[in-house]
């Protein structure tokens, strides 16, 4: 029995450091890591590809650090820090897609209509809900699941266990947190300015017919255009939505260059 647990405890210890780092990233990462996926099969997941990618992350210094001790304490955080670093750059797609869904929907007058999102455990309004599900559908049909265990992979070699991190990529992600609003912004261009065009038309009718209810009137039709609008916008999201992924995967692969060579 001592001889099962002296094998037992090594291959425990070299299996942590790369749970922590997919748990890490499958938390923060679009679709997985919503509210919607039981927290059980994320660590399940995480357990398997732990298992699987386990040849990847070699013998290096990290395997013989105590996870019980302060020096183990502090590499757990490393490897959840830039496993949640990496999820959170992939998270960046689809968060562009539930702003541009909240500005349209302002837009539109439809931002009181709120029905309870299953995905983050809140109430989302309706625009918001269908982009996102939108959104879902292209994240599988381009394989996104793949891509973020191919990412996962890579990263073992660019940063590997217990050789430190540096924080360069973080501060990439930091600094592309305002592509989000110029993204999702760009993309409601096209709505903003139409619901705006057909509001200063009833509001010049407003001053040629005083007479006329056009507060009524007008939201229905403001309403009906920008749905119109909205329905020539949803055919260019799934390729806005694989130029975003594939600028994020440009970023992240940046930067594996940058930490391979250094």
């Amino acid at each position: 029995m001592e001889t099962v647990f002296s094998q037992l405890l090594p291959m425990l210890t070299a299996l942590w450091w790369p749970f922590c780092r997919c748990m890490a990233l499958l938390s923060a990462a679009p679709v997985i890591g919503e509210s919607a996926t039981p927290v059980t099969v994320r660590i399940l997941v995480s357990l398997v590809l732990a298992v699987v990618l386990l040849p990847l992350t070699g013998a290096g210094p990290a395997h013989t650090i105590d996870p019980i001790s302060l020096q183990g304490v502090l590499a757990t955080v490393e490897q959840a820090l830039l496993g949640f670093v990496l999820g959170l750059a992939f998270h960046f797609s689809m968060a562009v897609i539930g702003v541009l869904g909240f500005m349209v929907s302002s837009q539109m007058g439809l931002s009181m209509a709120v029905m309870n999102d299953p995905m983050n455990g809140q109430s989302s309004d309706v625009v918001s809900a269908l982009l996102s599900a939108l959104a879902i559908i292209v994240f599988f049909a381009i394989d996104g699941h793949l891509v973020l265990t191919s990412v996962l992979a890579h990263s073992f070699k660019a940063w590997p266990l217990g050789q430190g991190y540096g924080p360069l990529l973080l501060q990439t992600v930091a600094y592309n947190v305002a592509w989000i609003f110029s993204a999702a912004m760009l993309l409601a261009i096209p709505v903003v300015f139409s619901t705006l065009v057909v509001q200063l038309g009833f509001g010049f009718l407003n001053r040629v017919a005083p007479s006329l209810n056009l507060f009524a009137l007008g939201f229905s039709v403001i309403t009906i255009f920008g749905l119109l609008m909205l329905s020539q916008l949803v055919r260019f999201i799934p390729a806005h939505y694989t130029m975003m992924t594939d600028r994020v995967l440009e970023m992240i692969q940046a930067q594996m260059a940058a930490a391979g060579h250094g």
